[in-house]
């Protein structure tokens, strides 16, 4: 029996996604699993790996994108105990998603609970896992404290401010002004990051803050000297976190910008006493699934209860077949789509 993949032989552009034929479906080895994918995450990520700029993976090619899944265990390999066969997993395989079948390491795979949409459960892995984990590993945020999201209509910044809504924070979003209403839906505050300085924004949002004005915490994606910007929003104990480098990704700065921009998170984070004890920190949720294995699937089971009890809601814009990825990439790579678009392998259209 065949199957589809979506193939990249060499990085470039959206026209290097290529949709594939596979004559034969292959089988585990010992502690794997062979999982029937029901939906694939996209997101800018996966713009970055088809680029070949992402830190993470340079290949080898050819291979397949999509750094996340939700699917069923349909066969399990020798000595698997856990997950069952028949099982709904989810796994943030950083490639490999976009695709009918994939074989993945069984100790890797989180059950996904019964009755949970899977092009809503995809959304889990990678955007609301890092946001979960930034908003809760590195300072306990009170409910009344104030977030700043940069770019708080992409994947990773719906997810923090739905996060924050169900957190009881008050949260304020840079966004393309086409986005400004997604972000109000969260119930944040929206600013148009191209209609003035935000920094001078922020501080007038939050100028009756006790303490002064400013955020709490701050979540960067953008990286290098706009670093320099989110740091400035921060009220004194407030905190930065970093998790992208899209300016360098988009070849708007280059990779020593990028640099120097992560050297000032250091800087931040080792003399936060010469900043009134404001500091910064790097999070990649790929490192810290590394060094934190309990937390990923601690941290996954609970989000996956949130969206069972429907305390959150993922912002699903487009559910696409295998065959739409070159669109589904160039729509990314043009911004500004306000949410998430999922491939579902077995969508014919």
């Amino acid at each position: 029996m065949s199957w589809q993949r979506i193939r990249i032989a060499r990085f470039g552009g959206p026209e290097v996604l290529e949709l594939a034929e596979e004559p034969v479906i292959p089988d585990p080895g010992a502690a794997e699993a062979r999982i029937k994918i029901l939906a694939a995450g996209t997101g800018f990520t996966d713009s970055f790996i088809r680029r070949g700029g992402y830190p993470d993976f340079k290949g080898p090619l050819p291979f397949t994108p999509g750094y996340e899944l939700v699917g069923v265990v349909e066969k399990a390999g020798a000595d698997v105990v856990a997950p069952r066969e028949g099982q709904i997993v989810a796994d943030l395989c950083v490639v490999g998603g976009y695709a009918q079948y994939a074989i993945r390491p069984a100790r890797f795979l989180v059950p996904v609970p019964d009755g949970i949409d899977a092009a809503e459960a995809v959304c889990i892995p990678l955007a609301y896992l890092t946001a979960f984990q930034m908003l809760t590993r590195y300072r306990r945020l009170s409910a009344g404290e104030t977030i700043l999201v940069i770019g708080a209509s992409g994947t990773v910044g719906t997810a923090l401010l739905d996060l924050a809504r169900h957190f009881g924070l008050n949260a304020i979003g840079t966004c393309s002004a086409a986005n400004l209403t997604t972000v109000e839906q969260f119930g944040a505050a929206a600013i148009d990051y191209r209609a003035g300085d935000f920094v001078t924004s922020v501080r007038q949002l939050t100028a009756g803050r006790v303490g002064g004005a400013g955020v709490d915490a701050a979540f960067d994606a953008i990286g290098g000297s706009h670093f320099d910007r989110s740091f400035a929003c921060l009220a004194l104990g407030g905190i930065l976190i970093g998790y992208g480098a899209q300016t360098m990704a988009m070849g708007r700065e280059s990779i020593i910008a990028a640099g120097l921009g992560l050297a000032r998170l250091k800087l931040w984070g080792a003399l936060s006493f010469l900043f009134g004890g404001r500091r910064a920190i790097w999070y990649s949720i790929t490192d810290r699934r590394v060094s934190h294995p309990e937390e990923f699937k601690a941290d996954m089971a609970a989000l996956f209860e949130l969206l069972r009890n429907g305390a959150i809601r993922p912002v699903v814009i487009g559910r696409e077949p295998l065959a739409a990825a070159r669109n589904v990439h160039a729509r990314i790579d043009a911004g500004g789509l306000g949410g998430k678009i999922v491939l579902l392998p077995w969508l014919t259209v």
